[in-house]
């Protein structure tokens, strides 16, 4: 079950339901996220709207967050956000944001992208 953007959260996630490889690691942060900190939002379905700011197509293209007070986060920063919620990954968050290594872990991401595809069709 997804749960929507109105449900009272820390944090949501927008998501690739249509991925094989973000639906794995969705479903492996659900696992860790006990605490029901963040709401999850697929939103490959044609009629998905994560909202006035951001549009479907820009949310199945790259990662994307939202903080409760509105804010969006994409992409490295993005992912040190959900961290920030979740046991296990907490202690890996501040160093993430660290400027340094958030550059790092963008451009990583960047390259990732590029090659999300291919690894999507071997999950599939």
């Amino acid at each position: 079950m997804t749960e929507t953007a109105s449900t009272t959260r820390d944090l949501t996630v927008y998501f690739d339901g249509a991925c094989p490889l973000c639906r794995r690691e969705v479903a492996f942060y659900r696992r860790l996220d006990r605490a029901g900190r963040i709401a999850w939002q697929d939103v490959s379905a044609p009629d998905a709207a994560p909202g006035c700011d951001l549009s479907r197509d820009a949310a199945l293209q790259r990662f994307h967050v939202r903080e409760a007070d509105g804010r969006l986060a994409s992409g490295a920063a993005g992912f040190v956000a959900v961290w920030r919620r979740l046991p296990g990954f907490r202690w890996l968050a501040p160093l993430a944001a660290w400027p340094p290594a958030l550059r790092l872990l963008e451009h990583a991401y960047l390259g990732f992208l590029k090659i999300r595809p291919w690894i999507s069709r071997r999950f599939a």
